[in-house]
């Protein structure tokens, strides 16, 4: 499988669709749009963050199990991200060290239970770069109410945060082989040109890592 990562707004989904169009294969989305309890997360942190987090991990066991029967499937959001996600909320007063440890504990005890090695780790990671600038304003243009610095000024820290978090995220993960995309210097979202230079160069890892097409 191919799997994406970045923060909110770096374009995981529009590259997830147009990396499976190109490919010719399955793309799988987080949901986020018909997802209740995401908005009761941002309406409520402290008291949904742990059931967010279950309810993320839940989706995402079963987006790896579907999708292993072909390498080049494409997930929107790796399942490894959690822990960042989940440990910053915790850093932020919104959920305790106690739920970050189970947590993980039962991510890891989940993991093995999925059968076959192929769906232990990804074929490749490709992580989206965007600065704090660029987040904030794709999360202004795709205007998602509950995601608005107006309408929660205490989202600004924790979207600096996040950003800041994911630069030692991506440098330390070694799960699988890994790219990175800078979604500043080439913004695939808006440019038809620029997606087809970052398809091509997608192509590329793909065939350097022996991967089927």
């Amino acid at each position: 499988m191919i799997v994406l990562s970045g923060t909110i707004g770096a374009g995981k989904s529009t590259l997830t669709k147009l990396l499976a169009d190109h490919l010719g294969t399955k793309a799988f989305y987080e949901t986020v749009d018909d997802n209740e309890i995401l908005k009761m997360f941002y309406a409520d942190p402290k008291k949904y963050g742990f059931l967010l987090q279950v309810y993320f991990m839940n989706k995402r066991l079963d987006y790896i199990h579907e999708a292993q029967n072909n390498e080049l499937n494409v997930l929107d959001r790796s399942i490894f991200e959690d822990a960042l996600l989940f440990k910053l909320n915790a850093d932020l007063g919104r959920a305790t060290d106690t739920e970050v440890d189970i947590h993980q504990s039962l991510l890891e005890n989940m993991m093995e239970q999925l059968n076959g090695a192929a769906t232990k780790d990804p074929g490749l990671l490709i992580h989206i770069n965007v600065s704090f600038e660029t987040m904030l304003k794709r999360i202004a243009m795709r205007g998602r109410d509950f995601e608005q610095i107006e309408t929660d000024p205490s989202l600004y820290e924790y979207y600096k945060e996040l950003t800041s978090r994911y630069n030692e995220w991506y440098a330390n993960y070694d799960r699988s082989p890994k790219m990175m995309i800078d979604g500043d210097k080439y913004d695939f979202v808006a440019d038809e040109n620029v997606a087809q230079k970052v398809l091509a160069e997608i192509d590329e890892k793909i065939a350097e890592l022996g991967l089927n097409k």
